[in-house]
């Protein structure tokens, strides 16, 4: 399986470093000129190479601007940034050319567990959905929380947004996307509720997912070690993309 990379940060080089049986990484596009092995700027360099699939490791605007020349192109689009599709024609959009040219939108489980159950509970009706993450202040560094509060100065937890996942992950682009792949799982981006915190007595980002529905009850909570290249994700998000990937390829698929 030949598979490209969009970003080159915390998820994408660990992605390339796992060397993944059956899996051939053919080129890998970055935002600035750089010298590296598989690595160019150049987008028509990029999609000029035959892909199976592309995973997008770069932010939501990556997703924007080259998801559907990924599709079109006939590769399959891993999509870290779910916090992209709280633009609704986006979403339409990337469905529509996943379609007519037959192959898939993946949104893998990333930084967060339990969406095979969110998912299959969805099946028979979903009552309601939370999202809590919590993470250090220094997470919240650039962007709108640091006009809510002091975040050097916190010395208890302080909720920076409380609200519909469709405006949280919009406003934390880099932070939620974890919640707007709940969403997308179970109630939509409208219904699902999010709640963001800093608290400055964490050194782990701590995720709880809440759901009740006719299946009944379940609560989900993970405490993530802060990966050493960006402290807005978790080591875990790496690990789980390198999953998603390995399974494009595997002939046992596990938790699909």
């Amino acid at each position: 399986m030949k598979l490209g990379l969009i970003g080159y940060g915390a998820i994408g080089r660990h992605v390339e470093a796992a060397g993944l049986e059956n899996i051939e990484l053919v080129s890998v596009l970055v935002r600035r000129p750089r010298q590296e092995g598989l690595l160019t700027h150049e987008p028509d360099r990029f999609f000029a190479h035959k892909f199976d699939a592309v995973a997008e490791c770069a932010g939501h605007e990556a997703v924007s601007m080259y998801g559907q020349r990924v599709l079109e192109n006939g590769a399959d689009f891993l999509v870290t940034s779910v916090g992209a599709f709280t633009d609704t024609a986006l979403f339409d959009r990337l469905l529509a050319a996943a379609k007519a040219s037959g192959r898939r939108l993946i949104l893998p489980s990333a930084g967060i567990g339990a969406l095979d159950i969110l998912s299959s509970a969805a099946v028979g009706g979903l009552e309601s959905v939370t999202v809590t993450v919590r993470k250090d202040p220094s997470a919240w560094k650039g962007t709108i929380a640091e006009t809510l509060v002091d975040l050097d100065g916190l010395t208890a937890p302080y909720t920076v947004f409380d609200g519909p996942v469709r405006e949280g992950a919009r406003l934390y682009p880099q932070n939620v996307n974890i919640s707007a792949a709940a969403a997308i799982a179970g109630l939509g981006l409208d219904k699902t509720r999010v709640v963001i915190v800093a608290d400055p007595a964490l050194t782990t980002h701590i995720v709880e997912l809440e759901a009740k529905g006719t299946f009944g009850r379940f609560t989900f909570m993970e405490d993530v070690a802060v990966s050493e290249e960006n402290r807005k994700t978790g080591k875990l998000v790496a690990m789980a993309m390198v999953k998603s990937v390995r399974q494009l390829a595997s002939t046992l698929v596990v938790a699909a």
